[in-house]
């Protein structure tokens, strides 16, 4: 075994552990946005370690495995706030019903007063 192989072998476990700690999250997060946050964060780290590690595995790969992990570090986020700024407009469903707190609102409400 060479040390590549070791090195792709250990990123693909660590990849593997943080996508299932990302389907966790999902399914534990009390609201949308919070398992939006917990998915998309874990995903992307996990996604890219776990590429990274086939990468290294097979090096003729390599360079589209990090064209694959430039796409996902850039669509991820972004994917994952307009989830949330269309569950925000929806008045999507909120755990702490109680509170009243909603910056994103003062901000919109705030930008439209100028227009």
């Amino acid at each position: 075994m060479s040390i590549l192989e070791i090195i792709g072998g250990l990123l693909i476990v660590i990849g593997s552990i943080f996508l299932f700690l990302g389907a966790l999250g999902i399914y534990r997060m009390p609201d949308v946005f919070n398992r939006l946050q917990a998915g998309t964060k874990a995903s992307t780290l996990g996604a890219m370690a776990t590429i990274l590690g086939v990468g290294l595995l097979a090096p003729g790969w390599i360079f589209k495995v990090l064209i694959i992990i430039l796409f996902i570090a850039y669509s991820n986020p972004i994917s994952s706030h307009a989830l949330a700024r269309a569950m925000h407009k929806r008045k999507g469903y909120m755990y702490f019903k109680d509170e009243d707190i909603d910056a994103y609102s003062e901000i919109e409400e705030k930008d439209n007063s100028e227009k």
